[in-house]
C-alpha cells in the first residue's frame, strides 16, 4: 500500500485494515483522516497522504472529529521492521523523546540526533518531536474525556512542558479548545468519565478480526501470583496485572470480549482501565498493554501468507486474525521464561516490591533485574539478571533484536529455546521460529504467528 493510487481505492472503499497504516488529508477542508473515515470521499486531486498523524499535522491539518484518526492501531510495520527508524518509532511510542528528549531517544539508538532526525523526516515526513507531540495530544484528548482530572493537570500528565503549549496543539490538532473537547464526549463517555481514584477507562483498538480466547488462556497459564490475575469464565474473563512505570506504579485490567466495528473489514477494541501513581505514565502504559496483546498487528497481511500454506490454511480459517502475545515488562519476560511460573512467584514474594495499596490478589511489582542479580548471583539466573542490570542485554523496545540475540547466546546456561521465547514475547519479533528443523521459509516473515497456530490446535508444546 506504498503507491497513492492504491491508498485512494482504499480510502474509497472505506478499507478499515489500513486504519493506521496510513492518513489521508483534504486540502479543501484542512482536515486528515484514516482511511475507514465515513466522510464523502474527496476527490482524488484533492487528496494527500501521510505516513504519520505526525506528517499530517506538520502540514496544517487538524484530525477529523468524525473518524478519530488518532485512535486508530499503530501501524504494525514499526512491530515488523528492525531498523533505526522501526527502532525509534517503539521508543516514541513509549514516551522515551518525552521522557529523555530527542538527545536520550537517538543515544539508545546508537545514532546522533541529526542523523535520527533525518531518517524520520525522510521516511515518515515528521521528526521525533513531532511524533511525540501526535502522541501527547492523543493521550490529553483521552484524558480529557474520560477522567475528571482538571485540565491543568492533565497538560502535564500528557507530557506537556507548560499549560500554553498544551492548548496550543490541542487547538492545533483538533481545532478547539481543551474545554470544548471535553464537553464533546459522547453521553456515554461522559457517564464512563472517571476519577483518577477509579482509574482511567480506555478503548485499546485493534484492525481486524481478535480471538482473544487463546491469548487469554496463555496469559491464565501463565499469570504469576501477586502480580497477575485473570478472574471469570472463558469469554467474559478479565486479566489483571501490576506495573513497573517510569514515574510511578500502574495496575491495569484489560477484559477478554472484543468489541467488534462494522464493515466489510471490520477493527474493534478491548476494554481496559488503568489505576496510575502518576498520570504521566498513561502513554507507556498503553503502549505496553498494546505489546502484551499484540493489538498493532495486520492480521490481514499474517493471514494472507500463512494461510496460503497447505498445513496451516485449516488451522486460519479456524482462528482468523490470532495474535503472538508479547510483554508488559521485557526483563521480567527474560526471567520468566528462563525459570518458569512457580519460581517466578517465589522471586515475587521474596524479593518483589509490595505495592503502597494492594488491590486484592494483586500485592507486589516484579523484582528488578540489579535486586535479583544481588540476591541471587548464582547459575544462570544470576548471569541473566546481571546482564540485564548492567545493559549487555538490552530488550527495550528499541533493542537491536539480532544484538540482543547474540548477547543472550553469551550468558551461560542460557538455552537456545529459551532465547528463542525472549526474541518472541519480550522483543515483539513477529519471525522467530525455534531451533530445529521443521519450519519452512514460506512462513516468514510471520513463524512466531505459525507457532502460535500449530500451539492453538494442539500440534506444538
Amino acid at each position: 500500500m506504498k503507491d497513492e493510487d492504491s491508498r485512494y481505492e482504499a480510502v474509497r472503499s472505506r478499507d478499515a485494515r489500513f486504519d493506521g497504516a496510513f492518513f489521508f488529508a483534504v486540502e479543501t477542508t484542512g482536515i486528515y483522516c484514516r482511511p475507514s473515515c465515513p466522510a464523502v470521499t474527496p476527490k482524488r486531486h484533492n487528496v494527500r497522504f501521510f505516513a504519520t498523524a505526525a506528517a499530517a499535522q506538520g502540514s496544517g491539518f487538524r484530525a477529523c472529529r468524525r473518524c478519530r484518526p488518532d485512535a486508530v492501531p499503530g501501524s504494525a510495520e514499526w512491530n515488523v521492521r528492525a531498523d533505526v527508524v522501526g527502532r525509534a518509532m517503539r521508543l516514541i511510542a513509549d514516551g522515551v523523546v518525552d521522557r529523555e528528549g530527542v538527545a536520550g531517544l537517538a543515544a539508545r539508538l546508537g545514532y546522533s540526533a541529526r542523523q535520527v532526525q533525518r531518517q524520520l523526516t525522510g521516511e515518515l515526513g515528521a521528526g521525533p518531536v513531532a511524533l511525540a507531540r501526535a502522541q501527547r495530544a492523543h493521550a490529553a484528548r483521552v484524558l480529557l474525556q474520560t477522567t475528571g482530572l482538571p485540565v491543568t493537570e492533565i497538560a502535564f500528565a500528557a507530557g506537556f512542558a507548560s499549560v500554553r503549549q498544551f492548548n496550543d496543539t490541542v487547538r492545533a490538532v483538533y481545532a478547539t479548545t481543551p474545554s470544548e473537547l471535553r464537553a464533546s464526549a459522547p453521553r456515554r463517555g461522559r457517564e464512563r468519565t472517571a476519577t483518577p481514584s477509579a482509574g482511567i477507562p480506555l478503548r485499546l483498538a485493534h484492525r481486524g478480526p481478535y480471538p482473544a480466547g487463546p491469548v487469554f488462556d496463555l496469559l491464565e497459564r501463565e499469570a504469576v501470583p501477586g502480580v497477575e490475575d485473570v478472574s471469570g469464565t472463558p469469554g467474559t474473563r478479565t486479566y489483571r496485572r501490576t506495573l513497573r512505570l517510569p514515574h510511578g506504579t500502574g495496575i491495569a485490567a484489560v477484559g477478554e470480549r472484543p468489541h467488534t466495528g462494522r464493515g466489510a473489514h471490520p477493527g474493534g477494541w478491548l476494554d481496559a482501565r488503568v489505576h496510575l501513581t502518576d498520570p504521566r505514565d498513561l502513554t507507556t502504559a498503553v503502549q505496553r498493554l498494546r505489546r502484551l496483546f499484540d493489538l498493532d498487528a495486520d492480521p490481514y497481511a499474517v493471514d494472507g501468507r500463512l494461510g496460503a500454506d497447505t498445513r496451516l490454511a485449516p488451522l486460519v480459517a479456524a482462528r482468523p486474525g490470532l495474535r503472538s502475545p508479547g510483554a508488559a515488562d521485557p526483563d521480567e519476560l527474560a526471567v520468566r521464561a528462563l525459570t518458569g511460573r512457580d519460581e517466578a512467584a517465589r522471586l515475587v514474594q521474596r524479593y518483589g516490591k509490595r505495592l503502597d495499596a494492594p488491590c486484592g490478589p494483586l500485592t507486589h511489582l516484579f523484582p528488578e533485574a540489579a535486586v535479583l542479580a544481588g540476591a541471587e548471583p548464582g547459575g544462570t539466573l544470576g548471569a541473566l539478571t546481571a546482564a540485564l542490570a548492567d545493559g549487555t542485554v538490552r530488550l527495550g523496545p528499541g533493542a537491536d533484536r539480532d544484538e540482543a540475540e547474540a548477547a543472550l547466546a553469551a550468558v551461560p546456561g542460557l538455552d537456545a529455546r529459551t532465547i528463542a521465547e525472549i526474541r518472541t514475547r519480550a522483543l515483539g519479533d513477529p519471525d522467530v521460529a525455534p531451533p530445529g528443523p521443521g519450519v519452512p521459509e514460506s512462513w516468514r516473515p510471520w513463524r512466531s504467528y505459525a507457532l502460535n497456530h500449530l500451539r492453538a490446535a494442539g500440534e506444538l508444546e
